[in-house]
């Protein structure tokens, strides 16, 4: 159906908005949030939550919980950063609460040579760490609320804003449950698909740790008195090498591993983490326990102890997911934009959203691609395009349409 009057207006607010956001974009991306960075990763919240509470939003700042202590890169004492939740939205008590969600980190080394955005000479792309996993997306949601607001558009929405969801989001899924709990739509400001499509459907995924403790022993004068960790570490490895179904979407890898540190001793002890992915519960059991079974009564030798921690469910499509998923399809289209389904094994903060209640539609960001490498990039038009669509969406979800 055609735009409404108030929806063309809408649009055309955020058109003129064009080089402002491109230039928002090069402020965030210029600050260094991976790493756990506390200083870029502050300033980005104060940035963005001072944006909110002019538009009258309360901002409150929920402490993160700690992870569990035998994840891979976890270090002790480390910065625990907290979870921004930003609440607007009380003139109009009976409409839908929308919940939208974004993450303020990225996986680029803080001080590495990737460090900002750099515009392709045709203007149309442009390279830059996070821009568009998920900075991108942040800056298109902050305009959304504001071309909102401008436009004197009443919407009850939260914003919250975490900033440790490319390291699983230990430290901020009891907030993102927590307002998950509260709301009636979830939207997620992670990226789109490479063909700009919605994921309505997503793979889950769990973390695992293996411990072996074996008897150390002078290689040349002692060997048969030891018992090696590695050689036991090696066949639960094979255990877990015998797992993955890639036709049913059921993947089990080993990652990082640690042994011995000297050829003439008999390793006591090796470790090695790993990762699954999973299309639903089911599949999700039958992983952990055949993970699991691998460990040993802690008087054996060699010693075989295992560590699971299954944070993020799949994320299905559901009746609820669909009908918000087509909603966002009907306004895409409406904006005359295209916005085709997708599924990926792939996780997010969607996954925890929705496990916890809330239909959530979580790759409304905006278009690109090479996430996680030095050629992250943007295509710049879909700035404007999905902001557009961001606001038009939360438009017709608060009951104005």
């Amino acid at each position: 159906m055609p735009l409404t009057e108030r929806e063309a207006s809408l649009r055309k607010r955020i058109e003129a908005r064009r080089s402002t956001l491109l230039e928002d974009l090069r402020l965030h991306v210029g600050l260094p949030t991976g790493g756990n960075n506390k200083a870029a990763l502050d300033e980005t919240r104060d940035r963005l939550t001072a944006r909110l509470k002019a538009l009258g939003a309360s901002v409150e700042l929920v402490a993160g919980q700690p992870k569990p202590d035998w994840l891979y890169g976890v270090t002790p004492g480390s910065h625990v950063p907290p979870s921004a939740v930003c609440r607007k939205g009380r003139s109009r008590p009976t409409s839908p609460r929308i919940l939208i969600s974004g993450h303020l980190d990225t996986v680029h080394d803080p001080v590495g040579p990737f460090r900002s955005l750099s515009v392709a000479s045709d203007g149309k792309t442009a390279l830059g760490p996070g821009c568009v996993d998920m900075k991108g997306g942040l800056v298109i949601a902050i305009a959304a609320l504001e071309a909102l607001e401008e436009a004197g558009i009443a919407a009850n929405w939260t914003v919250i804003l975490n900033s440790d969801e490319e390291t699983g989001s230990y430290h901020s899924e009891a907030a993102l449950r927590a307002e998950a709990a509260k709301h009636d739509f979830g939207l997620a400001l992670e990226p789109a698909m490479p063909k700009g499509e919605l994921v309505v459907e997503r793979a889950g995924s769990g973390q695992f740790m293996i411990e072996v403790g074996g008897r150390s022993a002078h290689v040349g004068r002692d060997f048969t008195s030891g018992i090696s960790a590695v050689t036991k570490l090696a066949e639960c490895i094979q255990h877990v090498a015998s797992l993955p179904d890639p036709a049913r979407s059921i993947i089990a890898n080993i990652g990082p591993i640690e042994g011995s540190t000297a050829t003439n001793v008999v390793p006591d002890r090796a470790r090695a983490w790993g990762n699954v992915r999973f299309p639903g519960k089911a599949a999700s059991e039958s992983l952990e326990t055949a993970i699991v079974s691998l460990a040993t009564p802690e008087e054996s030798m060699p010693r075989v102890t295992v560590r699971t921690s299954f944070n993020r469910p799949a994320k299905p499509m559901t009746p609820e997911v669909e009908r918000l998923a087509l909603e966002a399809r009907r306004a895409a289209e409406d904006l005359g934009q295209s916005l085709p389904f997708g599924k990926t094994g792939g996780v997010c903060d969607g996954n925890i959203l929705q496990d916890a209640g809330l239909p959530t539609i979580d790759t409304l960001g905006v278009r690109g691609g090479g996430l996680h490498t030095p050629q992250e990039w943007i295509e710049i038009p879909s700035l404007v395009e999905r902001c557009q669509l961001l606001a038009i969406l939360i438009f017709r979800l608060s009951g104005h349409a």
